[in-house]
């Protein structure tokens, strides 16, 4: 890897501003011989690269888990506060995994690994999110059944079959294994309902449990690979 493109990845410089801390002599490569050049190719496994006497650690993809709040989009840019002015600056690459409605809470997947936000959303993978749905009316066991065989919501085709359950509460736990355009809604919407309040319990394998609203963690390992393997 040229230790511009190094930079760029670790301390989120531009390619010009890079080349400028190199020519500055604010980095360096452990072991290296003469001064550092912008295209000098390292390992970023195995070589040691400071900027201004810090090491720069390398991590090839970022996964991180946000607790959305009601009242920010979920985009990368725009006039309304977006989800990524809560994420914290760990990549120039990342990008919300599907999206959230603006008034909708809970868990939302930001990565800069393109290749799996791909595949997580791929119809054909069929990977389950989890919704705590309130409604203006408590759902009947009548419309559970609907709901569990698909409905109607004006598409080409039905819904795939839902898991639909009392949560206890007096609210809806429902499962979806596509993402349609406002779904939740349009299904509660199909069977003479109207959602009141929306959140993303799960995606997948992760969970939010008990994640503060706005606040964004790292995922473990272990919940990482758990989502490659979803």
């Amino acid at each position: 890897m040229r230790l511009d493109k190094y930079l760029g990845d670790t301390a989120m410089l531009t390619r010009k501003e890079a080349a400028e801390a190199i020519r500055r002599g604010r980095v360096s490569v452990e072991g290296a011989k003469g001064p550092c050049k912008p295209n000098q190719n390292i390992d970023p496994d195995r070589d040691i690269v400071t900027l201004d006497g810090e090491i720069l650690k390398y991590q090839k993809y970022h996964y991180l888990m946000l607790h959305k709040p009601a009242g920010c989009i979920t985009a990368t840019e725009g006039s309304a506060p977006t989800v990524m002015d809560l994420v914290p600056k760990v990549s120039k690459n990342l990008f919300p995994v599907g999206r959230l409605d603006k008034d909708t809470e809970g868990l939302l997947l930001i990565t800069d690994d393109g290749a799996l936000g791909h595949q997580l959303l791929s119809p054909k993978h069929h990977v389950g999110k989890t919704y705590e749905v309130h409604t203006a009316v408590p759902v009947s066991e009548a419309d559970l059944e609907r709901l569990r065989a698909g409905v109607d919501i004006d598409d080409p085709e039905p819904t795939l079959p839902a898991e639909a359950e009392p949560d206890g509460d007096g609210h809806l736990l429902l499962t979806l294994y596509e993402g349609r355009y406002h779904q939740v809604k349009r299904m509660l919407m199909a069977v003479g309902n109207e959602v009141t309040y929306l959140k993303r319990l799960s995606f997948g394998p992760l969970q939010l449990g008990d994640l503060e609203k706005g606040a964004c963690r790292e995922l473990t390992e272990e919940e990482a690979e758990a989502l490659r393997n979803a």
